[in-house]
């Protein structure tokens, strides 16, 4: 009997240490995004299984399903594309061939500009992207002279116009022209540049750095240390850098260690943050905002028409403010990440924009005038890298370019040049401009009968896909010979200028619209019975599983 009563407690023991953590697991599993891109360690798995494997030139123009009639019809619009790239960017095709040798950037981004089953085929086809001459107002030239509209954005730096940043480039290195490259010491004009951006973000001190990922790795690193927390939350589908702690999943070698990846806007990872106890920081990508829990909506992973996006600024602003009230009550610090978004949606940022203060913000893109920079703003309590009471307990990060003075210069003339009233001027009725351009783009894609939408965050822009179909990655390279420049990652993200004017965005929607008419009449929007999406990841499985085991070889 004694006997039975020990092992009732020593189990009843157990059970009260075992349950709490259980429903921990339990609550961060809830937490998670169902996907498997809010499942890192299983994204990293599945990735190993998948096989390499590409049509051939039969099966690249009927992937679908299509009959040999449509399939001719597809050659021959694909031939004629193929014929218009050898001829219209013969110099600009031929260099990037060269320079791709040895550049494994140019490898990289050249082979995940597409599905991976049409990417062989595609290369050797459609040439002619990568290399640009010359820059003015919103155009860009290539090595070949053909003049683009300008939609790549330079990932997100070009707010204000290429003319803005050369300007910025010229005046600020003449101001540090009599110092020169000269490291480790500050120009003078640091002390100002300091002073500017503690009023725009309302905090309390500055840290320079070369990259808005070493801005990201800090403004972690300094949380950690002061709340001497293990880990960080980020939210699913963000981008924070390519540094292992917020890249847990696909891309990364390492497994996920100290990060938990949450669904954003969902009240069980608002649970989560109230009841753990080793969350240091959340981090927070507005971006986000455009297409929440999503990955970069890169034209490479669009297999079918599921791509989604939608902004609602009230409900996410909603969220902004709960997430607020949940890291003040549990000391957790809020790091608002305004690399990409900073100084496109307000003067004053994604903060002034959504109405919701940060503990600490990342800034960089734009901010260095047109020249790399990565900042930290914080509160003078987390910005401290050292302990008074404990001398040898310090939070190390230095660079050697960081505070360049040429970097700096450039970053003060962009700083004086925004609060100048013909900059304001362009953020008077921001969100109704861009959301009339987005708006009558749409209206003219019905009526031209094209499966073809755009959705928009402010200038930031991406394309999603109304009727099912294997071919949407295509329209890249139809905007590419209308003369529109589109970033490697493809119709995924259309970043514009602020500088745009109604005449400029006229041009874009003329031609954005001829090369999805012509997309058209060459056939790769086909209304097949029965096709859907899910049909379509169907078939994709079947021929991975097919290929795993060898039978497709």
């Amino acid at each position: 009997m004694d006997q039975t009563l020990a092992l009732y407690a020593l189990a009843l023991g157990l059970s009260s240490l075992l349950l709490p953590r259980v429903k921990r697991r339990l609550d961060l599993s809830r937490a998670k995004h169902r996907s498997l891109v809010g499942h890192s360690r299983m994204a990293k798995r599945v990735a190993r299984l998948i096989p390499y494997y590409e049509y051939d030139e039969a099966g690249f123009f009927s992937s679908d399903g299509a009959p040999e009639e449509l399939a001719q019809r597809r050659r021959d619009g694909f031939a004629a594309l193929a014929a218009l790239y050898r001829q219209r960017f013969a110099r600009t095709a031929a260099l990037a061939s060269e320079a791709a040798e040895s550049i494994s950037d140019l490898q990289f981004t050249g082979s995940y500009r597409v599905p991976f089953q049409y990417s062989r085929y595609v290369r050797q086809h459609l040439k002619g992207t990568g290399f640009l001459q010359a820059s003015a107002g919103v155009l860009v030239t290539d090595l070949d002279g053909n003049d683009f509209h300008d939609l790549t954005g330079s990932y997100g730096a070009n707010v204000f116009g290429y003319d803005f940043y050369k300007h910025c480039i010229a005046e600020g290195s003449a101001r540090v022209h009599a110092l020169g490259p000269v490291l480790g010491a500050y120009h003078p004009l640091v002390a100002d540049n300091a002073r500017r951006l503690r009023a725009i973000s309302g905090l309390d001190e500055v840290s320079f750095h070369m990259s808005g990922t070493e801005a990201v790795m800090q403004a972690v690193r300094l949380a950690r240390y002061h709340t001497r927390r293990s880990h960080l939350v980020r939210f699913c589908g963000a981008y924070h850098g390519w540094w292992e702690d917020v890249q847990p999943g696909i891309g990364n070698p390492l497994p996920p260690r100290q990060t938990y990846t949450l669904r954003e806007m969902a009240r069980e990872s608002l649970h989560v943050l109230a009841t753990r106890k080793d969350v240091a920081c959340v981090l927070v990508n507005p971006l986000q905002a455009l297409h929440p829990n999503a990955g970069a909506p890169g034209d490479s992973s669009l297999v079918d028409s599921s791509r989604a996006a939608r902004f609602d600024r009230v409900a996410y602003t909603s969220w902004l403010q709960q997430l607020r009230e949940v890291c003040t009550r549990h000391g957790i610090i809020l790091i608002l990440d305004e690399v990409f978004v900073g100084f496109r949606l307000a003067p004053g940022g994604a903060q002034e924009y959504f109405g919701v203060r940060a503990d600490m913000i990342t800034y960089g893109k734009t901010l260095g005038g047109g020249l790399p920079v990565g900042v930290v703003c914080g509160r003078h309590d987390l910005m401290k890298r050292f302990r008074d009471e404990h001398p040898a307990d310090i939070c190390f990060a230095r660079g050697t370019f960081n505070s360049h003075p040429y970097v700096m210069g450039a970053m003060q003339v962009f700083l004086e040049q925004l609060e100048r009233s013909d900059v304001r001027a362009l953020y008077a009725g921001l969100d109704e401009r861009w959301n009339g351009r987005a708006a009558e783009l749409n209206r003219r894609l019905t009526a031209a009968a094209v499966p073809v939408q755009v959705a928009n965050l402010s200038s930031i822009w991406t394309v999603v896909y109304t009727r099912p179909g294997r071919y949407n990655w295509l329209l890249q390279y139809y905007l590419h010979a209308e003369g529109l420049a589109l970033s490697w990652v493809g119709s995924g993200r259309l970043i514009f200028s602020l500088n745009y004017s109604s005449a400029d965005f006229e041009a874009v929607a003329e031609r954005f619209v001829a090369a999805a008419r012509a997309m058209a009449r060459d056939g790769w929007w086909w209304e097949a019975p029965g096709l859907t999406n899910q049909a379509i990841r169907r078939r994709i499985l079947r021929e991975l599983i097919s290929h795993r085991l060898g039978y497709g070889r």
